[in-house]
């Protein structure tokens, strides 16, 4: 893959690039800041962007606010997020396109180096994978919703494992289910969510979307 890593910290860009490097990628570039971050994108067009949230100059949110500009250009950038904050309403608005491609995992809770691959060659592949820690944080905002409310509480957890980009087998597994329960379980979490079948969009993005408004 070609990969732009934009991280403030030299310690940690400098051991992405290495660890990447290692496994085979191409880091097409690093940088430290936002606007170097648009730049990169939009000259290199990589396959995948990691992104750290907060970045110079304000250490706010501008990294995210970048990668928000990158995807209005071009819906099918890829960008994993890779931060220490959970920011739910800019998690919520990075999903709301549609298009996938979109990840977005906590520093801190990334023990397993084939796992923070696997999950960033996911995302370059198109899919939505999400912390779990970000799942909980983003229901934790939603639950006022009266939709949630209709969903049973083992609908929610088949929800839950949906936005953490799982597959039904994965699902299955996870919960101790037949692959059969877990396809009824998502059936009717569409039906109670609104979302007929569709082939342009992904409805298990939208069934978390539909209601992550903080």
């Amino acid at each position: 893959m070609r990969i732009v890593v934009a991280e403030d910290s030299a310690i940690l860009r400098a051991g992405l690039v290495e660890l990447l490097t290692l496994r085979g990628h191409e880091v097409v570039d690093e940088v430290k800041e936002a606007e170097s971050l648009r730049r990169a994108v939009r000259e290199h067009r990589p396959d995948v962007s990691i992104v750290d949230i907060r970045m110079p100059p304000g250490f706010t949110d501008e990294g995210l606010r970048a990668a928000l500009e990158l995807r209005r250009e071009n819906p099918r950038t890829a960008v994993l997020l890779f931060s220490q904050y959970v920011e739910t309403s800019y998690a919520a608005e990075l999903l709301a396109d549609r298009a996938g491609g979109v990840g977005y995992l906590l520093k801190d809770r990334v023990a397993d180096v084939a796992e923070f691959l696997d999950a960033l060659r996911r995302v370059a592949a198109g899919e939505t994978v999400l912390d779990p820690e970000v799942v909980s944080q983003l229901f934790g905002a939603a639950r006022r919703s009266d939709a949630l409310a209709r969903l049973t509480d083992r609908e929610r957890d088949v929800l839950a494992l949906m936005a953490e980009g799982r597959s039904n087998g994965a699902i299955a597994a996870k919960l101790h289910l037949s692959g059969g329960s877990v396809e009824k379980y998502v059936t009717r979490l569409f039906d109670k969510l609104g979302l007929p079948p569709s082939e342009e969009d992904n409805r298990r993005v939208l069934a978390v979307l539909r209601y992550l408004d903080p």
